[in-house]
């Protein structure tokens, strides 16, 4: 039963709406301090702190700062695991707590119609990285036997679901920079197939390695303002020459209507489409027309039953490099005709930087607090327009609008296109 289907509108058990929100970001360690840096126009860019980057092209990034894993699991937990099930269960751990859920009254039926989908781009690297070096300091039999379940890109979600007993489905996509939408949209599917009830959803990565860095930048997909991090990620900005790395994690409680009703939730928005397609051209670069990106906003749009007129707010994935920028301006165009120009559009890369697997669950939380608060976030560092980027891109200060339904935009390496869109909730 897709979401636009007349019969699903009137089932609200087969509609997916948010209740809590979770967060760990380079400008804030829970959702309400993102939230409130993203409308201020903070910058979390900076120099990089986590290893030493002497030869290397590239020395800033979109650190998180001042985060303690233990505020979410025991200090022998966090020594076995990676910094992206850190943050992980640290944004699970607030969005659960914001939702008002207390799931140790649950009976075991109802934790059977509990899922955790939480998606990454690489999982925990270092342990791959750090085992390498083992080997060869100390010999093969110095690694440690915790070294698989640390880098395992599935333990994020599976260390959710042993955290709270949830025994539904533990669902892990690795889909490079799209994986944090299709997380939204695979708890849609989740709910409005009847298969669950609550869905614990979003993003996680930490990514910020020498190896890592060393290879975008050989890319050439990373700026090289090393002299100024804060100013480094401009989206859309003419004279943008790359995406900051970031690292962090979002996460969404997701329920049906009816659960959330039920038990008398604070409901913050709705997931009501979403929409995957693939570029099919080019390893890295997004194919030039912007085609399959339009496809993946039509085909959201279309599953949500909404027109291109009705969306008031776009959250572009807006990486600050310069293909991606003009194409997603072109792919905005062709989605949305001449209704593009009157969207607001930003995007919060200006500011987390990139989070691979996480950026789509910024967004998220962005799309989520534009639609309670009436207020766009800004696109910082846009200081000279790009005559190929001619949309409306809420440059440096954010905007008071009132938004009924917003879009979110993730697209990946390899070419794939994640869209999801969510809206105010009206039973």
């Amino acid at each position: 039963m897709p979401p636009h289907d007349p019969a699903r509108r009137e089932d609200l058990s087969r509609r997916a709406v948010v209740t809590g929100r979770g967060a760990v970001t380079p400008i804030g360690n829970d959702a309400r301090t993102f939230w409130t840096n993203l409308l201020a126009g903070v910058s979390g860019g900076g120099p990089i702190t986590s290893f030493d980057t002497t030869g290397h092209d590239v020395r800033i990034a979109a650190e998180v700062k001042d985060f303690d894993p233990t505020v979410a699991m025991d200090r022998k937990m966090a020594r076995r695991m990676s910094r992206f099930i850190h943050f992980g269960v640290a944004a699970a751990k607030e969005a659960v707590e914001d939702a008002g859920l207390d799931f140790a009254t649950w009976t075991p039926e109802q934790r059977d119609r509990a899922a955790v989908v939480i998606n990454t781009g690489g999982g925990g690297m270092e342990q791959v990285i750090d085992g390498a070096y083992v080997i060869k300091d100390r010999g093969p039999g110095q690694v440690s036997p915790f070294a698989i379940p640390a880098l395992s890109g599935s333990m994020g979600a599976a260390q959710v679901s042993m955290k709270y007993g949830l025994t539904g489905p533990v669902i892990t996509q690795v889909a490079a920079c799209a994986s944090g939408v299709i997380a939204f949209q695979d708890a849609l599917r989740l709910i409005a197939m009847g298969e669950c009830d609550l869905v614990i959803a979003g993003g996680s990565e930490a990514p910020l390695l020498p190896v890592s860095f060393a290879a975008l930048a050989n890319m050439g997909a990373l700026s090289k303002r090393n002299d100024d991090p804060a100013g480094a990620s401009r989206p859309f900005d003419r004279t943008r020459d790359g995406f900051v790395f970031g690292e962090g994690a979002g996460i969404l409680i997701l329920e049906s209507a009816q659960h959330a009703l039920d038990r008398g939730a604070p409901i913050l928005a709705e997931v009501i489409g979403a929409a995957l397609t693939s570029d099919a051209y080019h390893i890295s670069a997004p194919e030039p027309t912007g085609r399959g990106a339009a496809m993946a906003m039509l085909g959201a749009m279309r599953q949500a039953g909404v027109a291109p007129d009705e969306i008031d707010y776009i959250v572009a994935h807006g990486t600050s490099t310069p293909l991606n920028d003009v194409t997603e301006t072109r792919a905005i165009k062709r989605a949305f005709g001449d209704h593009a120009y009157r969207i607001p559009i930003s995007s919060p890369k200006s500011m987390v930087g990139h989070m691979l697997g996480a950026a789509g669950a910024a967004s998220a939380l962005a799309a989520i607090g534009s639609i309670q608060d009436g207020w766009v976030p800004p696109t910082i560092n846009q200081h000279e327009p790009d005559p190929d980027c001619d949309l409306d891109y809420v440059p440096n200060v954010k905007r008071q609008v009132r938004v009924d339904t917003a879009m979110i935009n993730g697209f990946g390496f390899g070419g794939q296109n994640a869209v999801a869109i969510f809206r105010r909730f009206e039973p």
